[in-house]
């Protein structure tokens, strides 16, 4: 038990260096790093009282995606009955080609399997000499990042919840091979950044939405290594579901 709960403390401490600082400019980071609960205390946002909700895209039903590393693929199943925004964002980047060229820039393994991150568009550029794990996919009709809010849909529940996390159990869960985004500590934070899961990671239910699963090439999920591109990335079904 004592093994377990270390394993368990170090997770947590991952959690927070990988996931909650990596997807934002750094003014967010630091702000975000004020409030260590990660939690919001504002009621969740909905249509109604966020116009621009209306205007990302979403996915109606759902979609697969082929992504190539190495040379060989992985096949996504892109849940937007349960997660339409999340995964229609995921689907219309796909779409647009963003994730072609992407590295992967954070591979954690050690103490025990973890994520493999990935799409941050900085890292298409080899050169680049900043710190990955920053940027953000921009609207090139308007030259501002692309924020969709925390999505996530609770076991029961007619619709998803917005803009907070939640205590119950969330219908798409961290299973291993689980397809999420990565954000900030700020809930509504997250834009094109997402990540495998490598093991059952129960404790980040209801933080982090998860809106997809690998359903074929969990073996190549399995090398990525940090470094490692996406060479390709294609909407091979379902691409008739999505609503811009």
């Amino acid at each position: 038990m004592q093994m377990k709960l270390g394993h368990l403390l170090v997770s947590i401490i991952i959690v927070g260096a990988l996931l909650l600082g990596g997807c934002t400019p750094p003014q967010d980071a630091s702000q975000a790093s004020q409030n260590p609960s990660g939690t919001e205390t504002s009621a969740p946002i909905t249509q109604a009282s966020n116009p621009q909700m209306a205007n990302l895209p979403r996915l109606e039903g759902k979609a697969t995606v082929v992504m190539v590393v190495k040379g060989s693929p992985i096949t996504i199943e892109v849940d937007g009955t349960n997660a339409p925004i999340t995964a229609g964002n995921f689907v219309d980047l796909v779409g647009r080609g963003v994730y072609d060229g992407l590295v992967f820039h954070r591979v954690v393994r050690e103490p025990q399997p973890f994520v493999a991150q990935g799409g941050d568009p900085q890292g298409k550029d080899p050169n680049f000499r900043g710190q990955l794990g920053t940027g953000g996919f921009v609207e090139p009709a308007t030259g501002q990042e692309r924020r969709i809010p925390l999505e996530i849909k609770p076991k029961g529940a007619e619709s998803p919840v917005y803009s907070k996390t939640i205590t119950q159990p969330p219908l798409l869960q961290h299973k291993r091979g689980a397809v999420a985004m990565a954000r900030s500590q700020s809930p509504d934070s997250a834009s094109s950044q997402f990540y495998f899961a490598l093991a059952d990671l129960a404790f980040l239910d209801g933080s982090y939405a998860v809106f997809g699963y690998v359903t074929q090439g969990m073996d190549v999920v399995d090398k990525i290594q940090q470094g490692d591109r996406i060479e390709s990335a294609k909407v091979t079904e379902g691409a008739e579901n999505l609503k811009k």
